[in-house]
């Protein structure tokens, strides 16, 4: 729809329309110097925000677990017969979908400075609990995932550590804002005093993990973050970075759940370990473990 038609549509002055659009608070495109308004996206812009009277149900999210891409979680999702779906758009989409209602759960794995200090609290449980929205979360476990640099095969930049990558020069392969990997190399980079401008980038971001190595793997980029599994399947070079929390977040209605309930008994079973192993880089101890209840 048009300004006008949109304004009509909402029920609101164009000059409070222009408003919105310049604080970004309503979701809205440019096209040929005109601004256009998806009729669908205003619907849930309206609903997002929906006032319901006490002890009206939600309608029940779709059966689709979204946020972050992980191969081994996809195998669970396969395997358990639990008829979930995967939908990866990393982490801080998924939580999007979940408030809006459009997924059950999102796999998420944040990243802050305060995890690198010895008294900070769990990047994943800080985000859930500081989130309005997510008043009635559950933060289930999954594994514990190596993230590193994914490099060419035999390392031919000699990369040893994240300084030594951004010494050399090495063009990178990086991920689409609000990925994990992304928000973690946005703390790595502020930690060395560097910004993404100071990198050598590859154009446009690969939307997952085994996106990312794939563009490595051709020669596209020197380097990346991703997990030491996407690296083993890509055969490519791999330098540690640290141990991250992988978990599902849901509301608590979802995690009762038929669906979501195959899929966290699923996790529990002793299959998981030996395909964890086959892929590498997995610690399976948190698997079905309720880490964080609102």
């Amino acid at each position: 729809m048009t300004t006008s038609e949109a304004a009509e549509y909402l029920r609101l002055g164009e000059r409070k329309l222009y408003e919105l659009v310049a604080e970004g608070a309503i979701p809205c495109t440019k096209v040929t110097g005109k601004w256009l308004f998806p009729r669908d996206e205003l619907d849930r812009w309206v609903a997002s925000d929906l006032i319901r009277p006490a002890g009206m149900r939600l309608a029940d999210p779709s059966l689709i677990v979204g946020g972050s891409q992980d191969s081994l979680l996809e195998w669970c999702l396969r395997e358990s017969g639990s008829g979930l779906a995967t939908l990866v758009e990393g982490t801080e989409s998924g939580i999007g979908r979940v408030l809006r209602g459009e997924a059950i759960a999102a796999a998420i794995h944040f990243h802050t400075e305060a995890e690198f200090q010895e008294s900070g609290e769990d990047a994943n449980i800080a985000a859930v609990r500081a989130m309005a929205g997510l008043h009635d979360a559950v933060l289930v476990g999954f594994v514990k995932r190596e993230q590193g640099l994914l490099l060419q095969p035999g390392n031919p930049k000699n990369i040893a550590n994240f300084a030594d990558m951004l010494a050399s020069n090495a063009t990178m392969a990086i991920r689409q804002p609000g990925a994990g990997a992304q928000l973690l190399l946005d703390v790595l980079l502020k930690q060395h005093n560097k910004s993404l401008k100071d990198l050598r980038r590859l154009d446009p971001p690969c939307l997952t993990g085994p996106d990312l190595a794939a563009s490595i793997r051709s020669g596209k980029a020197d380097c990346g973050i991703a997990t030491r599994s996407a690296a083993k399947s890509a055969g490519l070079d791999f330098v540690p970075l640290l141990w991250e929390n992988f978990d599902l977040v849901m509301r608590q209605r979802s995690y009762f759940k038929a669906a979501m309930q195959s899929l966290i008994g699923f996790i529990s079973h002793e299959r998981l370990k030996q395909r964890a192993a086959d892929l590498s880089g997995y610690d399976i101890t948190p698997a079905g473990q309720i880490r964080f209840f609102a």
